[in-house]
């Protein structure tokens, strides 16, 4: 894996700090150094840790940012495929239904696999690239940062040490308060009260493998939820509400433990691989930018886990940060992007809160007329299709649409529509991630986020704006300019955006759409560009 072609090289002995080995700090570390950005991964441990499942729900956009370090493939292939949420009231099933792709992804809708296990494979890809310096141990205790860059004071086994960088981002995790005091930021939310007790056990569960299963007051945890994920490897996940108070240590002893996993699988043979109990928070920090500083993941913001959007979209935190840093320290794009960084990140941030929150309503109600309504809905829905959208058992995760970003140049022709309904997909339109199709360039098949991973691409329909296109890269901008019509053998790519004929996409370095321009000059499509730099008007 060798730096994006296309990018000047950074800045010389340029380098940026990752607090935090995480899997949100190694894909921030990996992706930096796809740029050709330098890092040092700080983390306070001894070592790595791999204890439990944690987080497990890998969605494919996520999967698709991994492929772009080399491990997306790998993580796919040994996670457990899903492709279908069941959702169940007591004795019956409500409803089902099968995830969308808005292009022809190469990768399912989810894969269920370990948190420990993905973190190896990323510390595999992290161990071949010489641009990243993994140091355990080295807890920070003292940030300081001016002009020149951030400092940042350690303690490790060895004594004190001071370590350096250009820009740091923060990916220490949930439990950060004191480089969140340090850095004087706030991380205002709520804890519930009601607990998770989570199991691992492995145990041969026919029909279990393929699907998220989610029950509403089943009569083996009544008035209560209880999630079931499959893992590989003959695994499972099971998830119960527990009332506040729960004691596992004394259900353990009381054999109850047993009785209760028994309750969902039967008489069959299994054996607990770990398990724990968890309290649910949602938070979210003011600010995920703190002059050199950039706050991602838990470190950043903290939702309940009903539809997997805690590490996802940790790491589209990353790849949003990466891209932009790498333009900063080439020399490409001045500190103003950065700010983009918060705007955008901070926004996806309350996009998951509001989801979770309403999730959580729903599964915990705050008070009796919240339970009466929740009650209403679920006997409702057994025999009313029409009540069904109504209930809540998580909505799952799915990248932000920076509609509303000052990066995004809007198309009346093409407005984003907000949040689609559960179950679809999103318009194509400014601000949405593109969906990815195979494409053929000059003959050599790829596939279409590859290349805009690369740098900003034009997508051309028509000889007029394609024209228009071409004079862009000569004012500096790392772009590339292909013809819609010479990349699209298959035709999966018109069907995907239905281009109207003069239109130019230009797609970010993220691979989200910046802009749809219809017919446009050559200065239009320069200011959709400077637009995405964060800049005002003026020369690329």
């Amino acid at each position: 894996m060798g730096p994006v072609a296309g990018l000047s090289a950074v800045q010389p002995n340029a380098r940026v700090a990752v607090l935090g080995a995480g899997p949100v700090g190694q894909t921030t570390a990996l992706l930096l150094a796809r740029w050709g950005v330098p890092t040092v991964v700080l983390d306070q441990r001894p070592e790595r840790d791999l204890v439990g499942s944690r987080a497990i729900c890998q969605q494919r956009d996520v999967l698709d940012i991994w492929d772009a370090v080399g491990a997306g493939e790998r993580i796919a292939a040994e996670g457990v495929t899903w492709l279908t949420a069941r959702t169940f009231y007591r004795d019956r099933e409500l409803f089902a239904y099968d995830l969308p792709d808005p292009g022809r992804s190469p990768f399912p809708p989810f894969v269920n696999l370990s948190q420990a296990r993905t973190e190896e494979i990323l510390d595999e890809r992290i161990a071949a690239e010489p641009l990243i310096e993994l140091r355990w141990d080295h807890r920070v205790t003292g940030i300081t940062q001016d002009s020149g860059g951030v400092r940042l004071d350690c303690a490790t086994a060895g004594g004190r040490r001071t370590v350096t960088a250009d820009y740091a981002v923060a990916c220490a995790g949930a439990r950060a308060e004191d480089l969140r005091r340090m850095l004087g930021v706030s991380f205002p939310g709520q804890s519930f009260d009601d607990l998770f007790l989570i199991c691992d056990i492995r145990a041969d569960l026919p029909g279990f493998a393929t699907e998220r299963r989610f029950h509403f007051d089943p009569s083996w945890n009544p008035g209560r939820q209880v999630l079931i994920h499959p893992c590989p490897g003959s695994s499972y996940r099971i998830d119960w509400q527990v009332p506040p108070g729960y004691d596992l240590a004394a259900e353990e002893a009381a054999g109850a433990l047993d009785r209760r996993i028994r309750t969902v699988i039967g008489e069959r043979d299994y054996h607990v691989l770990w398990r724990s109990v968890y309290r649910f928070h949602e938070r979210l920090a003011d600010r995920m930018r703190v002059g050199r500083v950039l706050l991602a993941g838990d470190c950043a913001h903290l939702v309940a886990p009903f539809g997997a959007r805690g590490l996802n979209s940790g790491v589209q935190d990353a790849e949003n940060a990466a891209w932009k840093l790498a333009f900063v320290l080439s020399g490409r794009a001045g500190e103003e992007l950065l700010e983009s960084y918060h705007t955008e990140r901070h926004a996806a941030a309350v996009e998951n809160i509001d989801v979770t929150s309403s999730t959580m309503r729903f599964l915990v109600p705050g008070d009796e007329a919240d339970r009466a309504r929740r009650e209403s809905i679920l006997d409702s829905a057994v025999g009313d299709p029409a009540v069904r959208s109504e209930v809540d058992s998580g909505r799952l995760a799915e990248p932000f649409w920076y509609a509303g970003s000052p990066l995004t140049t809007p198309s009346t022709a093409r407005p984003c529509t907000g949040r689609p309904a559960r179950g679809t997909a999103p318009v194509v339109a400014p601000g949405v991630l593109v969906p990815d199709v195979a494409v053929s360039v000059d003959g050599a098949p790829s596939r279409l986020r590859s290349l805009a991973r690369d740098g900003f691409l034009l997508l051309a329909a028509g000889g007029t704006a394609a024209a228009a296109g071409a004079a862009v890269p000569a004012r500096g901008t790392p772009t590339r300019v292909l013809r819609i019509e010479e990349i699209d053998a298959a035709g999966e790519l018109a069907a995907a955006l239905s281009p109207a004929p003069g239109e130019v996409w230009v797609l970010r370095p993220d691979a989200h759409i910046a802009a749809v321009l219809a017919e446009p000059t050559t200065e239009e499509i320069a200011t959709a560009l400077r637009r995405c730099l964060g800049r005002g008007p003026g020369p690329l």
